[in-house]
């Protein structure tokens, strides 16, 4: 891959599996420096590890997003490895299917907690930072939100409502700082195959669900990544506040 993010410090939360955990190696391979943050943190040091042996440069640091001061121990640490942050992806959710007359309020909260307080809270704590710095025209925050947001699937109430939180905050987030930056943008992927969606798309009843869809398939696991590249890079510097929807025409 090129070089787009070359000189960057960029920090993605959730990056233990799943799209974290490409979106980890993409930004590597653009150049950037990437911070690797989850609870497992043993899957992230066989990350970081799988990133410098490719010539990456990479940092695994133990983060919880429902804990501010882990938040902020993540962003000391990447400061004193890297530099300061200027590029922030908010990936880390959590998900519990369950229609509402049966959802365990437990799991809603923690839905919640993850998704939109995470997300609030990294998002915060990397605009106080290139604040600080005097680097919020460059910086660069990507909300990852999803096509849920939009949707009226049955069973997702949760998961749907966080999200719709989420790109809602993103805009907020965005006309907020829009003066001084940093940029703040929405990623809202379509389904595609990760530990968040498990085997569902392998069941009777995930193929029907496959089945309703325009195209009837999942995305590529290599569909965000340009979009990603773009968002974080120099090339976004007149783009915030929007929501990139990409999901293979899943949501028409």
């Amino acid at each position: 891959m090129g070089q787009g993010l070359a000189g960057r410090v960029v920090l993605i939360t959730g990056a233990s599996s799943g799209i974290g955990a490409r979106f980890a190696r993409i930004v590597a391979a653009e150049g950037a420096s990437v911070v690797i943050g989850a609870r497992r943190v043993d899957r992230l040091q066989a990350l970081r590890d799988a990133i410098v042996a490719d010539g990456g440069k990479a940092l695994a640091v133990a983060m919880d997003v429902e804990d501010e001061a882990s938040i902020a121990a993540a962003y000391n640490a990447a400061e004193a490895e890297f530099g300061v942050v200027d590029g922030v992806v908010a990936n880390a959710g959590v998900n519990h299917e369950g229609r509402a007359l049966d959802l365990d309020i437990a799991q809603f909260d923690q839905i919640f907690s993850v998704n939109v307080r995470g997300v609030f809270l990294t998002a915060r704590e990397g605009a106080r930072r290139m604040k600080a710095a005097g680097t919020t025209d460059a910086g660069r925050i990507v909300l990852v939100s999803s096509i849920t947001a939009q949707m009226r699937t049955v069973g997702t109430v949760a998961y749907s409502a966080s999200k719709a939180a989420v790109t809602h905050m993103g805009r907020l987030l965005a006309r907020e700082w829009a003066r001084s930056g940093p940029n703040v943008n929405l990623l809202s992927p379509g389904y595609i195959r990760s530990e968040l969606a498990g085997d569902w798309f392998d069941t009777e009843a995930g193929q029907k669900h496959m089945g309703l869809w325009p195209r009837r398939r999942l995305l590529d696991d290599d569909a965000l990544d340009a979009t990603l590249i773009y968002l974080l890079s120099d090339a976004s510097r007149n783009v915030t506040g929007s929501d990139f929807v990409i999901d293979d025409g899943q949501s028409l």
